[in-house]
């Protein structure tokens, strides 16, 4: 074997078992028990969790550690209130890009990806802006990082209109030729146009970009404290209307907390049916998708990292245990079935929001698995601490090592 993992506790499976690795798949799951084979690389899990690696549903990389050039104003008023002011938070913290280079992007965002390996984050899309100000900056520099980080990381570009496509004009025609020199993912952000007309255009016009050219959407809808939104609606409904079922992920949806329950039960049916998927960001504004609710109904949800150090949240380590961690306390899950859940949306729940087949450590699947700081999940969470190791193609990719001396 090039890899045995020995001593591994595994979710719902009770005792102790022995993962090995070859060729970078998962060659055997037995019991500990068991004799063990020989391996060029032996880990001991020591009893603790070993799960497939995470998936973040919603990272802005081409934004991360852009805090100190935005300056505080678009963080308050991002984050201030009922989210109100979330418009006018998109327009100042638009200056950041007016001396924007692809350089000083792909500096950024690598060391963002870095830590996405310490934390054993194997898969992320990743939103780059594409406007007249930034050009196809952003999108050039996370196209590199996904060539160089692409045994690490699987980097899903989304071309995403940050300053509307309507209200910009230019935009549509550089989303386009995004998607041309490679972004994998059209995106978009309708509730930031003029008029509901103009966001209903913004919707159709990106989701017909995808259907002509057979790619997935991810749309960032009713971000803002206003009931009135109903782009998330305006999505669901033009997946359909293409024939895009299952090919689309709503991203944030925080309006969708103040809807009436009548139009709530309703617009859930019709997301059903267009199987469009979610990804909440709960730590990133005071407001947050009702995603029990949406679980609950059937829809797949999943968490994300959303910003890291910008003009939209102040912190961040591309850490999706504390992602887990934060979402559990503002969503208020605490049981180990809530966790156990909150952790599903990080790792299997959300690679299947993002359309890829779900992670499973059983023979034959690519073996990549992080050994996690604790025994079970809420021990793992408690400690939001990186993976002991992460392994990524049955090689061992990053080894974490903490030390405490008491004198």
């Amino acid at each position: 074997m090039d890899l045995l993992i020995r001593n591994a506790a595994l979710r719902g499976r009770p005792g102790r078992w022995m993962i090995a690795a070859e060729d970078g798949l998962i060659s055997a799951v037995t019991p500990e028990d068991r004799d063990a084979p020989t391996a060029a690389t032996v880990l001991d899990a020591d009893g603790h969790l070993v799960t497939e690696p995470f998936t973040d549903g919603h990272l802005h990389l081409c934004k991360v550690h852009t805090l100190d050039l935005a300056g505080p104003s678009a963080l308050a008023d991002y984050t201030g209130g009922s989210m109100g002011a979330a418009m006018t938070a998109i327009e100042s913290a638009a200056a950041v890009k007016a001396d924007q280079s692809a350089a000083a992007v792909r500096a950024r965002a690598r060391a963002a990806l870095t830590e996405s390996v310490r934390h054993g984050v194997r898969r992320v899309q990743a939103f780059a802006d594409v406007d007249p100000t930034a050009g196809l900056t952003g999108v050039t520099a996370l196209l590199e990082l996904k060539e160089e980080f692409r045994s690490l990381v699987d980097i899903q570009v989304v071309a995403f209109p940050q300053d509307g496509l309507l209200r910009s004009p230019g935009a549509e025609e550089l989303v386009e030729e995004a998607i041309r020199v490679g972004a994998d993912v059209v995106g978009g952000i309708p509730w930031i146009e003029w008029t509901d007309a103009d966001a209903a255009e913004h919707v159709r016009r990106m989701v017909a970009l995808a259907h002509r050219y057979g790619k997935r959407v991810a749309m960032l809808v009713d971000d803002a404290g206003d009931p009135s939104l109903r782009t998330t609606e305006m999505l669901a409904t033009a997946l359909l209307e293409h024939g895009m079922y299952g090919r689309g992920t709503a991203q944030h949806a925080r309006a969708m907390s103040l809807y009436p329950q009548p139009y709530l039960r309703r617009l859930i049916g019709l997301c059903r049916a267009a199987g469009l998927g979610f990804v909440s960001d709960p730590h990133t504004g005071p407001l947050h998708l009702p995603v029990f609710t949406l679980a609950d109904a059937g829809i797949p949800v999943a968490l994300g990292q959303d910003d890291i150090e910008d003009a939209y949240y102040p912190f961040g380590r591309h850490n999706m245990l504390e992602v887990a961690f934060l979402a559990a306390h503002l969503l208020d899950a605490r049981t180990d079935p809530e966790l156990d859940r909150l952790y599903d949306m990080i790792t299997v729940t959300a690679a299947r929001v993002l359309g890829v087949p779900a992670p499973e450590t059983v023979p034959g699947a690519p073996a990549d698995l992080v050994v996690l700081q604790g025994r079970t999940i809420r021990q793992a969470l408690t400690a939001h601490a990186p993976p002991s190791h992460v392994v990524i193609g049955g090689r061992v990719a990053a080894s974490t090592t903490t030390r405490t001396e008491f004198h």
